[in-house]
């Protein structure tokens, strides 16, 4: 059974034999590369962020950045997936790029809505602490049943989200959905909920891993699958505090 998360499935530490190491991953290690990554990630929004309001609010002054970041995200994405024993590097890149992306998205959405940004970051954090407690109290229980809802709402959500983008290269667009009344703010809360349940999904996969003593290098991909999740927790409450701000 895989998880949701499409960089985390079960058989991805089905390569590596269980026993003792000493150079094993762990849950501390885990943590300090997903701060790393996430700095990372700060550190090239920042700089979009920037460049966007240096340059009068101009959305054309980030555009090509937001492409740069998101086919550059997505293909080490798929990179790292295949290669993890790469992922010390390519994780790295992959939160850079990813950097350029949400900077750049949450400055246009920012300039639109004062405080966007500083909102949507706050609620990511909290429900990633949150959603970390909930876990370690064991109030929700990652069985099979659940994990294969989780995996099956995602693959839906992932699934309407290609349809509609191509649709959109025909002028089509799915009606209220992705607009601010309450059938699109309803659908934003639904795909923020999976989100969160995803966090669920991640931390027992690499709690997982760091039992089964795997090589070290996973504690980068671990950390980059965490990653991944995030991104698009934040995106996603971005998405929704913008149909609710539109509605002032």
């Amino acid at each position: 059974m895989n998880t949701s998360n499409p960089v985390l499935s079960n058989n991805v530490f089905s390569q590596f034999g269980y026993g003792t190491r000493s150079d094993s991953m762990t849950m501390q290690g885990t943590v300090v590369k997903t701060f790393v990554l996430l700095l990372c990630a700060m550190l090239t929004a920042g700089y979009t962020w920037i460049k966007f309001f240096q340059s009068g609010a101009n959305p054309d002054s980030v555009t090509t950045l937001m492409w740069v970041g998101v086919l550059g995200g997505f293909a080490l994405a798929i990179v790292t997936t295949f290669k993890k024993e790469w992922a010390p590097v390519t994780s790295i890149f992959y939160a850079l790029f990813e950097g350029l992306f949400i900077g750049a998205l949450s400055a246009i959405l920012e300039h639109q809505f004062k405080g966007i940004a500083i909102q949507a970051a706050g609620l990511t954090f909290g429900v990633l602490f949150t959603m970390l407690a909930v876990y370690q109290a064991g109030w929700i229980q990652v069985t099979d049943k659940f994990r294969f809802g989780v995996v099956a709402a995602t693959g839906g959500i992932a699934l309407f989200y290609i349809i509609s983008l191509g649709l959109s290269f025909f002028g089509i667009q799915i009606p209220y959905l992705f607009g601010n009344g309450l059938i699109g703010i309803g659908f934003s809360v639904l795909v923020v909920g999976l989100a969160a349940l995803n966090l669920v999904l991640d931390f027992d996969f690499i709690e997982k891993g760091v039992r089964a003593n795997v090589p070290k290098y996973m504690e980068w991909y671990g950390a980059f699958a965490l990653m991944v999740t995030l991104v698009w927790l934040y995106i996603e409450v971005l998405r929704l505090l913008s149909k609710l701000r539109s509605r002032d």
